[in-house]
């Protein structure tokens, strides 16, 4: 140890003060470098009123990784004109009705101890004003065509549903003597809308009374005419006082237990004594 006696310490002193030195060396030895934004920030989301945006942070270096921070910006059709929109400092953004005619940025700025950097997004485009109705996909509503006075059932799904709202039938009373009646039967959907196309079956309750005629479709107007026989299962006590029949809709290709199926019973007047 006698090498360390030019510092006028004893050895283990001087070893000290000599690692301290070297340790202090390599720390200043560190380079700290400021955040440069390598690519700019994008927005993914619907340009429309109501709509969601979501940003990526784009690319960033830096020494240490820098801090970043959001501010989203409504500028002019061009992308231009910018001013910052109070209050949206997160990487999301939902659109508002004075958003509509504009176009929307985002600018990230990421902070170190070094430096500060800016990347901004280009623009959306122009933001569009919001739907005035659900979409179909949403409520299963279609919307119908121009002049048109039914919805294809085809257009028709869930959670909207066919339903049984009217029917008729001829003779509006069934009799003891009666051989051959129709039933005329009108599909509509949760909607509101008439239902052309929709399959409809109809039997009577308890089976045997009447005929089955299979199944038919409706007409441009929603209506299905269907007629029946009278069997020898008719009628079905000598006090009979109702027809009752199962009456169900369905969409061509469904589940008749799932999908937009419907299904009801109905009645019609039976007076033996007739």
């Amino acid at each position: 140890m006698r090498s360390f006696r030019w510092l006028g310490l004893p050895a283990a002193a001087a070893l000290a003060v000599l690692l301290f030195a070297l340790m202090a060396g390599i720390g200043s030895a560190r380079t700290a470098v400021a955040p440069k934004n390598t690519a700019p920030p994008t927005i993914t989301g619907k340009a429309q009123v109501g709509s969601l945006l979501n940003s990526d942070d784009g690319t960033w270096t830096g020494t240490p990784p820098p801090t970043l921070t959001y501010q989203w910006r409504s500028c002019n059709a061009t992308g231009a004109a910018c001013k910052d929109i109070a209050g949206a400092n997160g990487n999301e953004y939902t659109l508002r009705a004075a958003d509509q005619g504009n176009t929307i940025r985002i600018e990230v700025t990421g902070k170190n101890a070094d430096g500060t950097d800016v990347g901004t997004s280009v623009p959306t485009a122009v933001i569009a004003a919001a739907s005035a109705t659900p979409a179909p996909a949403a409520t299963g509503c279609p919307k119908l065509a121009a002049g048109a006075t039914a919805a294809d059932v085809a257009d028709v799904s869930s959670p909207a549903r066919l339903q049984i709202d009217q029917m008729q039938a001829s003779p509006s009373v069934i009799t003891r003597g009666t051989g051959t009646f129709t039933v005329k039967i009108h599909v509509s959907s949760t909607c509101g809308d008439p239902v052309k196309g929709a399959n409809v079956f109809a039997t009577g309750v308890p089976y045997g009374m009447i005929s089955a005629p299979g199944l038919q479709t409706t007409d441009g107007s929603g209506w299905v005419s269907m007629q029946f026989q009278t069997k020898s299962g008719f009628p079905a006590t000598p006090r009979q006082q109702l027809l009752v029949m199962f009456v169900r809709a369905s969409k061509p290709g469904d589940n008749v237990l799932a999908g937009i199926t419907t299904s009801r019973l109905v009645s019609f007047r039976v007076n033996l004594h007739g």
